[in-house]
């Protein structure tokens, strides 16, 4: 059967034996690495306490981006407070957090802090009914902690609106699950040929094209990818987000998947995308880390200035690039006091040299860190 007799890459006579050409890949892994040795030579001086901030950055802003690539968002806060509270990271005050946020964690943590243990049907079984713990998606019941079963017809990812809707893809049927399944089980958990980089692009693309899920197939297959990033560079801490990246670059992400999924199985295009994503990942986080570098730096320069609670939950929170302007109202809202409170408390640390008055106008006042 020559390509053009089939519609999908999964109905290719000789699926799944992945082909790409490794001589056209061989700059992306070089720059890639290159990417990744320069972060990790920056942090590899810093001490324990900054390299567990960044790492609560990176796994913070991962697990909020794979949620808002598929339309769903999370409290930045709640998220950070679940993971410091399960890595034993000390951030002060802890939000709030719901089930559902608990549910990403877990998988994220899971995926990238024991990225040695197998990838099984029970394993991922546990991730998807983590992501839907009431067993809804949005007002739809789905099929929670087990493959689905095409009772209402074969899985497609489709857009637009009912009547004009566009099938981008339709995915292997339900009754070969098993079999399918079993043979990535056996690749990703086997030792193999592929350089890790590729392997770890290769195993997103496999399970994202399996979509063996009534739902969270794309956050399970970016997990699987973070499980074998991790697998590839020998260390359960995370200094970068893929899914980050992605989400920024999510038009070309959906193109560039839907081509793959309707093409041959050289997948090399795809790899050469995922490579080049994977690099701007690790160069964005050198932004992170100046973030934390910067926040050390700011309460090793302030250790001894006596502060509340209140002062030190929003400094923290103007550190972590707080959006918008500062005003004494939202100071208020967030530290849950009152207006002449919320003025006092900024005050006492313009008189200690910690803030000072933003010098743009405006028909509010707004503050800033001093330094």
């Amino acid at each position: 059967m020559k390509r053009g007799e089939y519609t999908y890459i999964w109905q290719a006579p000789d699926w799944p034996a992945w082909g790409y050409e490794l001589a056209e890949l061989a700059e992306p892994l070089a720059q890639v690495s290159r990417a990744q040795g320069l972060l990790l030579g920056r942090l590899a001086d810093v001490g324990m306490t900054l390299r567990d901030q960044a790492n609560l950055a990176a796994l913070t802003e991962d697990a909020v981006k794979t949620s808002e690539i598929e339309g769903e968002r999370l409290d930045a806060n709640s998220v950070r407070s679940s993971i410091a509270r399960r890595l034993g990271v000390d951030i002060g005050a802890l939000a709030p957090v719901d089930r559902h946020v608990e549910g990403v964690v877990e998988m994220i943590l899971d995926a990238t802090t024991s990225s040695e243990k197998p990838v099984t049907r029970e394993r991922l079984f546990g991730w998807q009914a983590a992501l839907f713990p009431a067993g809804f998606s949005g007002m739809s019941r789905i099929r929670v902690g087990t493959w689905r079963d095409d009772t209402n017809g074969p899985m497609r990812v489709v857009s637009g609106p009912i009547g004009r809707q566009r099938v981008h893809f339709e995915a292997p049927p339900a009754g070969e699950l098993e079999t399918e399944t079993k043979c990535f089980f056996d690749w990703i958990n086997g030792e193999t040929e592929e350089p890790p980089l590729i392997k770890a692009g290769l195993a997103h693309l496999w399970f994202v094209t399996l979509h063996p899920f009534d739902d969270g197939n794309g956050r399970i297959a970016r997990a699987i990818g973070d499980l074998c990033l991790a697998r590839a560079e020998g260390s359960p801490q995370r200094f970068y987000s893929l899914s980050a990246q992605i989400e920024r670059e999510r038009k070309d992400y959906y193109d560039v998947l839907e081509r793959t999924q309707k093409g041959a199985l050289d997948v090399t295009a795809w790899l050469d995308w995922f490579l080049g994503t994977l690099q701007r990942a690790v160069e964005q986080a050198q932004h992170s880390v100046d973030t934390v570098l910067a926040k050390a730096r700011f309460w090793q320069r302030h250790a001894g200035v006596p502060m509340n609670e209140r002062q030190i939950k929003l400094l923290n929170r103007l550190l972590d690039r707080f959006e918008g302007k500062l005003t004494s109202s939202k100071w208020a809202a967030i530290g849950k006091c009152s207006p002449d409170t919320a003025l006092r408390d900024i005050n006492e640390l313009i008189a200690r040299g910690v803030m000072r008055k933003s010098p743009a106008g405006g028909r509010s006042t707004s503050y800033e860190i001093a330094d």
